[in-house]
């Protein structure tokens, strides 16, 4: 898998359904040790609450993960695990907090709260696109800045630092699908400009 989608950043809002409160946690993780440091972290925070119900999906060994915590199976966990599934997102975790209002929902006024608080937690985190990149570094002068700075533009690299002194130092991310970079600079730049690859690869937030 090159490229995925996650969320941008860690946010919490709340619904409220027949005088209950569901407050949705939502938070990109990494791996299954960060994502149950911030389901605890929610359980910590909200020891009071009547359930905290969550799910989360990771992108290493596509591990999807849920609990009902102590709602009538079938109407939290999964409910919050689908939305996930249908935004399409890895790497995430959504911890809905729920604090009972008195008034009982029903399994299918559950299933519409957990799903209505993901969502409106992932919608407030914001959407983020990952694209498995390499790093690339070119070295030019000043001259050639604006012909590398377009072909690169083109192909669809992402532009990282740039250092000016006697010459220009350019850092590129380069998308795991353009297999031809470093031809297309010494093309460009008629062979003047030296380009190496610095690493073996990791994940960019794309453009």
């Amino acid at each position: 898998m090159y490229e995925y989608s996650t969320v941008k950043n860690a946010c919490y809002c709340e619904i409220v359904e027949k005088k209950s409160r569901f407050i949705s946690h939502v938070a990109p993780v990494s791996n299954e040790e960060e994502a149950i440091d911030f389901i605890n972290s929610v359980k910590k925070k909200h020891w009071d609450a009547t359930h905290n119900v969550y799910a989360y999906v990771l992108k290493d060994n596509n591990i999807q993960r849920y609990s009902d915590d102590g709602e009538p199976t079938g109407t939290a966990g999964m409910p919050t695990l689908s939305v996930i599934q249908k935004e399409d997102l890895l790497n995430i975790c959504v911890v809905t907090t729920r604090y009972f209002g008195g008034t009982l929902l029903g399994a299918g006024g559950l299933v519409r709260a957990y799903t209505k608080a993901a969502k409106s937690g992932i919608d407030k985190a914001g959407i983020l696109r990952k694209i498995f990149c390499f790093e690339y570094k070119i070295y030019s002068d000043y001259s050639l800045l604006g012909k590398i700075q377009n072909i690169a533009g083109e192909a669809g690299c992402i532009p990282g630092g740039i250092h000016y002194s006697d010459d220009v130092h350019m850092q590129y991310f380069v998308p795991y699908n353009i297999k031809d970079f470093e031809d297309k600079i010494r093309d460009v730049t008629g062979g003047r400009a030296a380009v190496s690859r610095e690493n073996e690869g990791r994940f960019i937030n794309a453009k």
